[in-house]
């Protein structure tokens, strides 16, 4: 038998030579190592960077950028100033909304409510 590691004939369950098991557990568990590691370095909850920022600068006037980020009352803020005068003040917000997307995408804003990192 060969090992599967390094190459070398082998008759036992462990290599002389690379001191690894040959059954198969030990594959599923190294396996399983390397799939935890790939996926602990990415945060399932984080938002995306560009995502916010486009929104903040296309859709800032209703305080989108911040419903997608959790940060709800100034997300309720922006929308009632733009709803409750008609429209008459939502140039208001939209500034607002344009100035957060550009500290967005400039990375000065880099966190969610939450303070998960925004992705890239």
């Amino acid at each position: 038998m060969f090992c599967k590691y390094c190459g070398k004939e082998s008759e036992t369950e462990v290599c002389e030579e690379c001191q690894k098991a040959h059954n198969e557990e030990t594959i599923e568990v190294e396996a399983t190592k390397v799939e935890s590691n790939t996926t602990a370095s990415k945060n399932p909850n984080s938002k995306s960077k560009i995502a916010a920022g486009l929104l903040g600068i296309f859709l800032g006037s209703l305080g989108v950028h911040n419903f997608y980020l959790g940060y709800t009352g100034k997300a309720i803020a922006q929308l009632l100033i733009s709803l409750l005068s008609c429209g008459m003040l939502s140039f208001v917000s939209a500034i607002w909304g344009l100035i957060e997307g550009i500290l967005i995408l400039t990375g000065s804003i880099n966190t969610d409510a939450d303070g998960n990192p925004l992705e890239e």
